[in-house]
């Protein structure tokens, strides 16, 4: 199956999301990946979203059937090779007394990952980069015990010298400072 990231510019409504999703749930194509933001503009917001698919063709007309739906500004179907892309993931790491001590200078240089937060009997590392590059320092750090593990979607951008102003229809955008 091939990976695909399909970004959609919107305007900022209610009820967006969902008539977006259902897209996907009549195919019946599983969101991998999901993560909503606001754009540099004001009301406009960014999804991207991860699906694997074996059929270019089937993907071709899913971002079609989006681009229909009236508050959608733009949409475009990305193959990995054609995106910059990169999650965070979070570990709560057990720290009890007389524990093995986490190689924090290993985890720093080797896996660039990161504390960012010491308690008393743990600490949160912060781990960035590909689902891949997340999962190998998984495997590392999965014998000092892990209480907890949150991995965000996928953030991307595409690999064209273009902008979102190219795509969006003309009109009066605010922008943030």
């Amino acid at each position: 199956m091939t990976t695909y990231t399909i970004c959609i510019f919107t305007e900022n409504t209610i009820g967006l999301l969902n008539r977006i999703t259902i897209i996907f749930t009549r195919r019946r194509i599983n969101i991998e990946s999901l993560t909503v933001s606001e754009t540099e503009r004001k009301g406009v917001s960014r999804f991207t979203i991860v699906i694997k698919h074996e059929s270019r063709e089937a993907v071709e007309k899913l971002v079609r059937q989006i681009r229909k739906i009236v508050e959608v500004l733009a949409v475009f179907g990305y193959l990995n090779e054609d995106v910059v892309y990169n999650e965070i993931a979070l570990f709560k790491i057990e720290t009890p007394l007389g524990a093995k001590p986490l190689d924090i200078e290993t985890i720093n240089n080797q896996y660039k990952a990161w504390v960012v937060y010491w308690g008393l009997d743990y600490v949160v590392i912060e781990k960035t980069g590909t689902e891949e590059e997340i999962f190998t320092f998984f495997e590392y750090i999965k014998p000092h015990s892990i209480l907890e593990f949150v991995r965000s979607g996928r953030v991307a951008v595409g690999k064209t010298e273009k902008g979102l102003v190219e795509y969006l229809p003309e009109a009066e955008w605010e922008y943030y400072l």
